[in-house]
């Protein structure tokens, strides 16, 4: 029993400070408790201030994607409008591309048309050019007879007729076959092909029907003054006037084949002038010496010569057809010149093969040109 009691105020203790212990480990507890709320209230606050954030970024996400489905929809109508506008460009580009190849073909048409206006020009200008040297002609200065009178003082006039020979220029592998009778050209331009022996070959032929380029007659009429003369290459050593009054003077004597003045014209920048006498047949003498000894600072020698007016009239056009003259082309060059012509000659002259009598025949080797001149035919005469 004294054991018993002796033990319980050891238990009374413990059981204090387990109170104790307890009491602490509560009122840590609590600070915990406290310290977990704060820490949840600042949680929620920044949960709150979270969520807040959150829903303004989720309104501007929101505006940003409406901003870009409008930037979207606005795209896609630009590249709408530009697919529109881009097929409208290229259609416009295909339109003036059409419009170009068609004025380009134009152009072509109209250079090729300005081409052959050209080509047909120059031949036209070729045609019509005249190549003709008119002869040297004596010509006699008589002194008047009584008979004329008057008609000395009138210029000598004289009337020159120039016709141009139409011409068929005759390549090689040609000739040309001229008959007497116009029957028998016509029978040989309706053969198609002649052969035609020669020795111990035979050559085919072809006649054809000649065309002739235009040709031109025209007459010159001039006229020749008998009272006027022409001075040139007059020194220019003095003044004009006093070139003048030398010239009278020195053509006014008659020992040197001059007479009585008219009138003296005179061009200092040419240095060339024109004598008029007052008879006739001064400036004709004069004329036919070139030369006259003229005194200016000294004694000079001055060209003279004839003052005469010409003037082109009854200019004609014309072009004629051989009626009698036939072509023979494509002919092969199978032996001599001479001797191939000559069995031209010999099977065009056959009546068997519709020939007849040949008045002319000229053959033109390879290689060979000739130009081959037609005159008109005089009109038959009749028989007495």
């Amino acid at each position: 029993m004294a054991d018993i009691c002796s033990n319980r105020p050891v238990n009374d203790k413990e059981e204090d400070g387990g109170l104790e212990e307890e009491a602490r480990e509560t009122e840590e507890a609590k600070k915990e408790l406290e310290t977990w709320k704060t820490k949840a209230e600042k949680a929620d606050d920044v949960k709150a201030r979270l969520i807040l954030e959150k829903l303004e970024e989720d309104e501007a996400k929101e505006k940003a994607k409406q901003e870009m489905m409008a930037h979207v929809k606005k795209q896609e109508e630009c590249q709408k409008e530009f697919k529109l506008n881009m097929s409208t460009v290229q259609e416009e580009i295909l339109l003036l591309g059409g419009h170009r190849h068609v004025l380009l073909d134009r152009l072509k048409r109209c250079q090729a048309a300005l081409e052959a206006k050209r080509a047909e020009s120059t031949k036209l200008k070729q045609k019509f050019k005249i190549y003709a040297q008119i002869p040297d002609t004596e010509v006699e200065f008589r002194a008047p007879s009584k008979e004329e009178g008057d008609d000395n003082s009138q210029p000598i006039r004289g009337v020159f007729a120039i016709s141009q020979r139409p011409t068929v220029l005759l390549q090689g592998g040609q000739a040309l076959i001229t008959f007497e009778e116009e029957k028998v050209a016509s029978q040989i331009l309706k053969i198609a092909k002649c052969s035609v022996s020669c020795e111990n070959i035979s050559l085919d032929v072809k006649p054809r029907r000649i065309t002739m380029e235009p040709a031109v007659k025209f007459e010159v009429h001039l006229d020749v003054s008998r009272k006027q003369l022409k001075v040139s290459n007059v020194p220019l050593s003095i003044p004009e006037e006093r070139t003048k009054e030398h010239l009278e003077m020195s053509f006014s004597r008659p020992s040197r084949g001059g007479g009585e003045v008219d009138g003296v014209e005179y061009d200092r920048n040419t240095g060339t002038g024109q004598i008029t006498f007052l008879h006739p047949g001064v400036a004709e003498g004069l004329a036919l010496s070139g030369r006259y000894r003229v005194d200016l600072d000294s004694e000079v020698n001055v060209l003279v010569g004839p003052v005469y007016k010409y003037q082109l009239c009854k200019f004609q056009t014309f072009c004629g057809a051989p009626k009698r003259t036939v072509l023979l082309n494509d002919i092969e060059d199978k032996g001599d010149e001479e001797d191939l012509q000559d069995h031209l000659e010999i099977h065009f002259q056959k009546p068997s093969n519709f020939g007849g009598e040949i008045e002319s025949i000229q053959y033109a080797s390879r290689g060979k040109a000739l130009q081959a001149f037609f005159c008109e035919d005089s009109p038959p005469t009749a028989a007495p």
